[in-house]
């Protein structure tokens, strides 16, 4: 297999703070997109950084944290609400774990 065919545009998947936390306060999940692919270059951005690092990684987040139709949520001054920010930072670092984990599996398999 060349590696070519295994290159996509990246798509967007829906990721969802469903916590009990969340639906109470917010009155029902929360939703926003990511892209089920990244750059290279946002790996090792955030690999290289450490427990301590978290305002370089929210500065990360701005442009990985999406609406559904793929523009960034945060933007013109607005802001998240900081419980959010938190939960929405950690389940895309969940997320692309999980995503190079599922590839690596893949190319296992084959």
């Amino acid at each position: 297999m060349k590696l070519k065919d295994l290159a996509a545009k990246p798509k967007l998947i829906e990721i969802k703070l469903e916590d009990e936390e969340t639906v109470t306060k917010y009155g029902e999940p929360v939703s926003f997109w990511i892209h089920d692919r990244q750059p290279i270059d946002i790996f090792a951005r955030m690999s290289g950084l450490g427990d301590g690092d978290f305002a370089q990684i929210a500065d990360l987040m701005k442009d990985m944290i999406l609406n559904e139709d793929g523009s960034k949520i945060s933007g013109d001054g607005e802001l998240l609400p900081t419980d959010l920010q938190v939960k929405a930072t950690n389940k895309v670092v969940e997320e692309l774990g999980k995503l190079v984990n599922t590839a690596s599996a893949q190319k296992i398999q084959k």
